[in-house]
């Protein structure tokens, strides 16, 4: 039986806690399957359908939510259904399907039906739908416009100068009337009377509810996880821990971490690894060299291209004060970087076509839109687009930047603390001293939730070491930007003998960021016949998988310099 703590909006403090079991997660209603929106879903293999569910399961009288589902048919004899969640918050489960249904049934062993759904919060499908709290991107610009919002944080030295440290530290007070003001608009905007129903513990009711009408109230429940989605299954796994059936959590958020602090709290423990995957990108580059890497020259060491992209940044600072209208600010290239610090198999391409293009918009020698593969990656740099990189998408309807994100990280998180945005930016200094001298500054990342006004009706806050009706698998990179192996290790350590945790040897983002048949064939006997490889195992990279020419992973793993970035 798992318990939640309820608090009705803008409470500050948790009301009584009540029993809550499986059995009382009922939809009411069923699917009826049907072709997909073709302008959405090109593979007409897929299946899509709406259900309905309460939105508050604790009142019914409340109304209702609509589920969007999108599912792939078993290729094998069906076994049942494998849920699954591609992360975010706010990443489209039936667009991922759509993209990556031949991986899913792949890594499932083909005997389940794939079925993801758009969670509350998510596109325009799924109602509660996406969460905007201004009517366009331009009074979303008007409204930022002058600062870090829009411009990123200036800084050189990893935050060693103190001008710099004043000049972040004075824009404290207008930066938090800005979130807050942006917190009214998104609680009185179409939205608002939907916040308090947006969250995980919301989510993970509506999967128990989407599986109950698919394979029934008593059978258990399959789960694929990535990176956020782990954070749905290991609140699934504590909640409804008499439901679990195969679950695999990759990449994995720390739910005690979640449980405990606010979620901007978290960030700089989340990037423990982002500056050893830089220097593998550098390690890389240097290894093939000029002929592979055009951000190298012949001999470059990885130090000698970290010196090359510093001085980068140091013109780009020096260019921004001297002008803040200028087409790329520090913030700019380090967003650029940060992204792709997730997938190593864009390296090649980003070192000889994008940073090339980048190098030459911070000399001045070409436009911020000189060619088409910069164009399409710029909307990750132009600082009218900077947070709908950070936060998903905009609507055919609505240009302005997405909120789904803020409004699902803050509706879980805990109440209010009283963090003022000047305890936010001296956070910021201090990860970017001691946790990422990278990344330690990147600006926005809109989840200081002490600026949100509302909570969540229900927020489960653990406890995270329930005894499971089977054993999960979790999975984790050696190196992950955003989802660090000690937050695999932890869950692990929380759930004991229910879980089973394997490493690969890799850098990125989950350990889809690289092909590892190792990996494939451990996650394929799992799901088909619940066989579980030893606690610890550690799997390798392909060793034909080329992230530069004629570099694979272990041989940059192998190069790595000993010294800090």
């Amino acid at each position: 039986m798992a318990y939640y703590s309820f608090a009705p909006i803008l409470l500050l403090a948790f009301a009584s806690t009540t029993p809550y079991t499986a059995a009382s997660v009922r939809s009411g209603s069923q699917i009826q399957w049907g072709a997909c929106d073709p302008s959405v879903v090109n593979d007409t293999s897929l299946s899509c359908g709406f259900l309905e569910v309460p939105l508050d399961y604790q009142d019914p009288l409340v109304g209702r939510a609509r589920l969007a589902i999108i599912k792939a048919n078993a290729t094998g004899e069906r076994r049942g259904s494998v849920f699954f969640n591609p992360g975010g918050p706010g990443n489209t489960g039936i667009q991922v399907v759509n993209d990556n249904k031949e991986e899913l049934l792949e890594v499932t062993g083909g005997v389940y039906d794939i079925v993801s759904w758009d969670p509350r919060g998510v596109g325009n499908r799924t109602s509660p739908g996406e969460v905007f709290c201004f009517d366009s991107l331009a009074e979303y610009s008007t409204f930022f416009n002058g600062t870090i919002e829009l411009t990123g944080i200036e800084e050189t030295g990893n935050f060693t100068d103190p001008a710099d440290v004043q000049v972040l530290l004075e824009q404290a007070p207008i930066m938090q009337e800005k979130y807050e003001e942006v917190g009214q608009k998104c609680l009185h905007s179409s939205s608002g009377k939907f916040l308090k129903y947006i969250g995980t513990a919301a989510t993970v009711c509506d999967m128990v509810s989407i599986a109950n009408v698919l394979d029934g109230p008593e059978a258990p429940i399959n789960y694929l996880g990535r990176s956020y989605g782990t954070l749905i299954g290991s609140w699934f796994v504590n909640m409804f821990p008499e439901r679990v059936g195969r679950v695999i959590l990759d990449g994995v958020f720390d739910p005690i971490a979640f449980a405990t602090q606010e979620p901007g709290s978290t960030f700089s423990g989340q990037r423990v690894s982002a500056d050893t995957i830089y220097k593998a990108l550098l390690t890389g580059c240097a290894l093939t060299g000029p002929s592979g890497c055009a951000a190298a020259s012949e001999g470059d060491g990885p130090l000698d291209i970290d010196a090359e992209v510093q001085a980068l940044l140091k013109t780009a600072y020096d260019a921004t004060k001297d002008n803040s209208s200028v087409p790329m600010t520090p913030g700019d290239i380090r967003l650029a970087l940060w992204g792709e610090m997730y997938f190593p198999v864009d390296w090649s391409s980003f070192v000889n076509e994008e940073y090339p293009q980048i190098v030459q918009i911070v000399d001045g020698e070409a436009p911020a839109n000189k060619s088409r593969a910069f164009r399409k990656r710029s909307n990750n740099l132009n600082p009218l687009h900077r947070r709908k990189a950070l936060v998903k998408r905009s609507s055919e309807s609505n240009d302005s930047p997405s909120y789904t994100t803020s409004a699902i990280y803050c509706a879980d998180s805990i109440d209010p603390q009283g963090t003022t945005m000047e305890d936010v930016f001296k956070g910021i200094i201090s990860a970017t001293r001691n946790v990422s001298h990278m990344f330690g500054s990147l600006w926005p990342f809109p989840v200081y939730c002490s600026f949100w006004p509302v909570r969540s009706v229900e927020r489960y806050q653990g406890p995270f070491n329930k005894k499971l009706a089977n054993k999960i698998l979790i999975a984790s990179n050696l190196l992950d930007p955003i989802t660090p192996l000690p937050a695999a290790e932890t869950l692990a350590g929380l759930l004991g003998q229910d879980a089973v945790l394997v490493r690969q040897n890799s850098f990125g983002h989950t350990t889809v960021s690289a092909p590892s048949a190792c990996m494939n064939e451990i996650f394929i006997a799992y799901m088909t016949n619940g066989t579980l490889t030893a606690n610890g195992t550690v799997c390798e990279v392909d060793a034909d998988y080329e992230i530069f020419a004629g570099m694979n992973t272990a041989d940059i793993l192998a190069n790595m310099p000993s010294t800090d970035i």
